[in-house]
């Protein structure tokens, strides 16, 4: 960076780092190609904005005039117009000749120096990596004042050679600190008699140099032995040369490299990075990452075509991920795509067979295939360590280990298991992840191909090994730790059991429900349901079928913190599966010991309606999308997060951080190779589908164009939606700000479109049926034709809901429409019929999308959830839902349930429907008289009655939201007491068993204790932050216990008032509440030693400890009231959704 420029920015520094938001200026810098995305990942690691902002700015001091002016460009772009005036008087001019010029070191004088030294030329097909090259100069600039060793490292064929030529090819580099000159030799694997003659003709070389500048100087007899050999280019390297740079190309033998421990200058390239420790000096190395980027390695094998890499067939990037952009790979494919350039499926198909000796010729190379490559590194190990590595065949592709994973197969301390893999990470044989401790190590995919090509038909015996040393180890029970080595053992033991052919024990594993509870609760419900999915074949499908429903259909609970009991949770399955069947006999197991477990005996009657149940996100999610191959989903939100996970198992796949506001809409590509969000924060982003970073292929609207923006900005207002046409000719975005905007691919030029009301959602369609669907927000959406603007049908919802989203299915005449009343409709287009309702989620549902193929649809909330039904299977229209208000019969075993249903019949199975009105009706029912009670101002919240003593009579208690209780005479009417009991609205009332008290609570967050005898209030309970919706009494009348609506129940000492117990205070949910909504009902048991309590879910307490017992988790949630029997064995409730719940106790 130009001086002015820098000390400009010096001058600045405090007035930027007070105002500006890095975050925001990033995305700009980045689509500018001036910032990385590690870059940016270290900035935004700073926990407060300040430091992000001084992060950045000592991160551009270090950059160039390019990065000022992307700087400079942000500002005005994020309306920072004041800070951008400080620094437009020192803005570079940029020539662009002049960076090409510097950043290639091309002058002659530099062609020169390296000519004469013997360094090689650029390989005709060459990409640059500037990173590496500059970190390599940054080590060569430390030897400027003295003498050291600096080491270039790296496994086989990851471009070593050609990196430590690159980084001498700079002016500064070689005028500044090795005017004498680079030297070049290269090495590989030589006995003494062939080093001897590769340091002969390297002083041979020096001394006729020397001649040519000096004709006084003499030519030497070449020396006659290595220790004379070394002492002559010492002499060579101190006196005549002693400001110069040796390079030694491939290293391999530690005591080769001491025949160079001169005290001069030299850069080494080797695999084996501890060859250095055998020599004097100051010492710094550099890491040659194993690949290239995706977009480098498709540039280097569209140089060997002679294309561009827009142009390249699918095949191309197949093959640089199947090798992980290995530049040894990619090179020698590449030159052979040059000799047969229709040979890209057989080149491919060739490295997925690991046929590694068809990968082969290559002038440029040591080796003449890639199996002789791979096989030099191991050739070089001790025996002992050969058959060890050889063992790490059972590894999985990219999968990193802790040492004690090895520690079980080869029976070793851990310590020594390290010691091991030292050695194999010194001669690039393995790779070390040094961020975590302990170190995590993992092969290359090659390096594991080769393994077990070479190991082929030892790899079943060798996976039995790993198994049966697991077994030896753990034999008391699975590792329960949570470190990585645990980590390991729930995800791949599976894996090994399989790959063993060791059926019997895969299926008793896989099987138990002791093992789905211990893997969920280490590991989360995902990988257990990709297990089923995975080994299916190898397995029962009935029982698979069975435990894999469980999963899919709770794992959002068994995400939940604390852990839910897993075996009460498989008691809600149906009772011909084997997950009810070991959960029941457990269960019963556990209640001779005092356990609590609850039997959903009238379950038989309710199908699953959903197939998969995933939370992806803390927060609402706004957009849910299907790869156009039917196997990812992406979700985003209110977290700022994108997630993509399987459609099959919600496994993880890929996370990111995308936006600094609420992100709104996803959609994938019709490659799925790229995914666009849009936000809140007016952004449009592209990404990288297979890793999830701002795609450097990607941008603005040309998605093939590399130096156009990955960040779209111009929007003024939130952007709703995105998506990309069929045909990946345009992306289009719609926003807040009235307009659509429409671009093309191949252009750099966008469409702007006024409309006529805020853009929310728009869908390019494939002209399979002549017709589009619109959504009208109040409760309605439209099918129209396309060719005549008709409207071919208007599809009404209910009144009280809005719509939110629909979609329509691509292989048949189904639209789903998701609507703000928690649920999602499906459509008949052609009869003009609903067919089914999707019932489930808890909160607004947001969007809904059909599969490709439409044999699934999914759905996104305000609850957190990701749901994915079965096009086919879902609930009909037809099937009943139960309103919540009830009322139950419990006479000798027999439960009659009494509730009006969803067409407003009552229905004699379930629960009593009692009718709120602002006056209470008293019938006698013999006679059919009525006594209408009057006097409240507003709704009557409910009604109870109170006996009084001494004279036993009966009043009438009701209380209102005008914050009044009332007593009446029921014979008369009479209103006897009127008590302002609140500063807000009574919402429950409970009289004490023997009539002497009641209690109120109230909507001001008091619960308060009045004497039926004096009418006046005895205690007045305050701590509750939230409207306090419920109350009762033990049955003795000693405790009091009341639930508001942040989920927390108190239990009080009714004689003084004081707290006795909160029940599970730290225990919060991710719903943020401590009862998954508000707490609605409660009821002592007849021994006043358990409390149940229901809000989202049911739970039991233990009363004198605070602490649950156990958790019933309903499939819908806001339960209103439970009925209880009267020996507290048996529980009655209905959810939201309609379903009804007879629970009985597991004795």
């Amino acid at each position: 960076m130009e001086e002015g420029a820098r000390s400009c920015l010096l001058q600045s520094r405090s007035s930027l780092e007070q105002d500006i938001r890095a975050s925001y200026l990033m995305d700009h810098m980045i689509s500018d190609g001036v910032l990385t995305g590690d870059e940016e990942d270290r900035i935004r690691s700073k926990p407060t904005r300040r430091e992000q902002a001084a992060a950045l700015l000592e991160l551009l001091l270090r950059k160039d005039n390019q990065a000022y002016i992307s700087f400079y460009n942000a500002l005005i772009r994020e309306s920072y117009g004041d800070l951008a005036s400080l620094l437009h008087n020192s803005l570079p001019l940029v020539s662009p000749e002049a960076e090409k010029s510097f950043s290639d070191g091309g002058t002659r004088h530099v062609q020169a120096v390296l000519s004469e030294g013997g360094v090689p030329q650029r390989p005709v097909v060459f990409v640059s990596r500037p990173a590496l090259v500059n970190r390599v100069r940054e080590k060569l600039y430390h030897l400027q004042k003295e003498p050291g060793w600096v080491t270039v490292f790296g496994m086989a064929g990851s471009g070593k050679s050609v990196l430590a030529a690159e980084s001498v090819r700079d002016h500064a580099l070689i005028t500044e600190c090795f005017p004498g000159g680079v030297h070049w030799l290269s090495i590989g694997q030589l006995d003494r008699a062939d080093l001897l003659v590769r340091i002969q003709s390297l002083c041979f070389r020096l001394e006729q140099q020397s001649q040519e500048k000096d004709p006084s100087s003499s030519l030497h007899r070449s020396p006659g032995s290595l220790e004379e050999a070394k002492e002559r280019l010492r002499f060579l390297m101190l006196h005549r040369y002693p400001r110069s740079l040796l390079i030694l190309d491939d290293i391999w033998d530690s005591s080769v490299l001491k025949a160079f421990d001169i005290q001069c200058r030299v850069l080494l390239t080797t695999r084996d990075r501890s060859l250095a420790d055998c020599v004097s000096g100051s010492k710094s190395e550099v890491a040659v990452e194993s690949g290239l980027e995706e977009d480098q390695a498709l540039e280097i094998l569209a140089l060997y075509v002679n294309g561009k890499p827009q142009r390249l067939p699918e095949q191309a990037r197949s093959i640089v991920r199947e090798c992980k952009g290995s530049p040894l790979v990619v090179s020698l494919v590449g030159a052979l795509l040059r000799e047969f350039p229709d040979r890209w499926a057989y080149y491919l198909h060739t490295l997925q067979q690991k046929k590694f000796k068809r990968i082969r010729k290559s002038s440029s190379y040591d080796y003449d295939a890639l199996d002789q490559a791979m096989a030099a590194s191991i050739q070089v190990l001790s025996e002992e360590h050969r058959e060890l590595y050889i063992d790490l065949t059972v590894l999985e592709k990219d999968v990193k280990v802790p040492a004690k994973v090895l520690s079980v197969l080869w029976d070793l301390e851990p310590e020594e298991v390290e010691d091991v893999f030292q050695d194999f990470v010194n001669k690039s044989l393995l790779f070390r992840d040094c961020h975590h401790r302990p170190y995590l190590y993992y092969l290359h995919d090659l390096q594991l191909d080769f393994l077990a090509e070479m190991n082929r038909s030892g790899l079943e015996s060798l996976h039995t090994k790993v198994v049966r040393q697991y077994q030896q180890r753990y034999s008391q029970g699975p590792p329960t730790s949570g470190d990585e080595e645990c980590l390991y053992w729930f995800r791949f033991l599976t894996y090994h059991m399989a790959k063993a052919n060791l059926t019997q024990e895969l299926y008793s594993l896989m099987f138990s429900l002791d093992w789905v509870r211990t893997k969920a609760q280490i590991m989360g419900p995902a990988h257990l349901i990709n297990d089923y999915v995975e080994y299916g074949a190898i397995l029962d499908k009935e029982v698979r079928g069975h435990f894999q429903e469980f999963l899919s259909l709770n794992g959002h609970q068994l995400e939940q913190r604390p852990f839910p009991d897993v075996v009460q949770l498989a008691l809600s399955q149906p009772d011909s599966s084997e997950v009810y069947r070991q959960a029941l006999l457990q269960a019963q197991e556990r209640a001779t010991r005092g356990g609590l477990y609850l039997d959903w005996v009238n379950k038989s009657s309710l199908k699953s309606l959903s197939r998969l149940v995933v939370q992806p996100h803390q927060g609402s999610i706004y957009s849910a999308c299907f790869s156009h191959d039917g196997t990812k989903i992406a979700s985003c939100g209110s977290s700022k997060t994108l997630r993509v996970f399987k459609s099959t198992s919600g496994e993880k796949l890929l996370e990111i951080q995308a936006h600094d506001d609420d992100v709104l809409c996803c959609a994938f590509s019709p490659d799925d190779h790229l995914l666009a969000t849009c936000s809140s924060d007016r952004k449009v982003k592209v990404w990288d589908g297979s890793r999830l970073s701002v795609s450097n292929l990607c941008c603005l609207w040309n998605i093939n164009k590399p130096s156009s923006q990955n960040t779209m900005f111009g929007h003024l207002e939130p952007v709703n939606h995105c998506c990309f046409s069929p045909d990946d000719v345009y992306l289009s975005t719609s926003s807040s700000d009235g307009t659509l905007k429409v671009g093309g691919v191949t252009s750099i030029r966008d469409h702007s479109f006024y409309l006529d009301s805020p853009g929310q959602s728009m869908s390019w369609k494939e002209q399979v049926y002549n017709y589009g669907v619109v959504t009208d927000p109040s409760c309605c959406s439209q099918v129209f034709d396309v060719e005549t603007a008709a409207m071919l049908l208007e599809i009404r919802t209910s009144r009280l809901s809005t719509v939110q989203y629909c979609h329509a299915c691509p292989s048949s005449k189904l639209v789903a429409i998701a609507l703000s009343h928690y649920a999602v409709e499906l459509w008949d287009i052609e009869t003009s019929k609903k067919m089914a309702d999707c019932s489930g989620h808890l909160s607004w549902v947001h969007g809904v999308q059909f599969s490709p193929d439409g044999s699934l649809l999914l759905s996104c909330s305000d609850d957190q959830t990701v749901r994915v039904w079965e096009t086919n299977k879902v609930h009909t229209s037809s099937a009943v839902c139960l309103k919540r208000d009830s009322d139950v019969l419990f006479n000798n075993g027999d439960i009659t349930v009494v509730a009006a249903d969803n067409r407003n019949r009552l229905q004699v199975r379930g629960l009593g429907w009692t009718h709120t009105r602002t006056h209470n009706d008293v019938w006698r029912w013999r006679t059919g008289e009525c006594v209408v009670l009057e006097g409240h101002k507003e709704q009557v919240r409910c009604f109870s009655l109170l006996t009084t003593s001494p004279s036993s009579e009966t009043h009438l208690l009701s209380w209102s939201f005008d914050g009044t209780i009332k007593v009446w005479d029921m014979s008369s009417g009479e209103r006897l007491q009127d008590l302002v009991c609140h500063q807000g609205a009574v919402l429950a009332c409970d009289v004490s068993p023997d009539g002497q008290l009641f209690a109120t609570t109230s909507a001001d967050k008091t619960a308060k204790v009045w004497s039926s005898a004096s009418w006046e209030c005895v205690c007045l309970l305050n701590g509750h932050q939230d409207c306090v919706r419920s109350c009762r009494f033990s049955w003795d009348g000693r405790r009091l216990a009341t639930g508001d609506d942040n989920g927390e129940i108190r239990l009080w000492n009714v004689k003084d008032g004081t707290l006795l117990k909160i029940c599970s205070r730290e225990n919060k949910d991710a719903m943020d509440s401590l009862h998954g909504g508000w707490v609605t009902d409660l009821h002592f048991s007849p021994d006043n030693t358990v409390l149940l309590s229901t809000g989202g879910y049911i739970k039991w307490w233990n009363v004198e400890k605070g602490e649950a017992l156990q958790t019933f988790y309903p499939t819908g949630a806001n339960l209103k009231r439970i009925h209880v029997s009267p020996d507290f064995s048996t529980f009655v409730t209905i959810d939201n959704i309609g379903i009804l719940y007879i629970l009985k106790k597991v004795e």
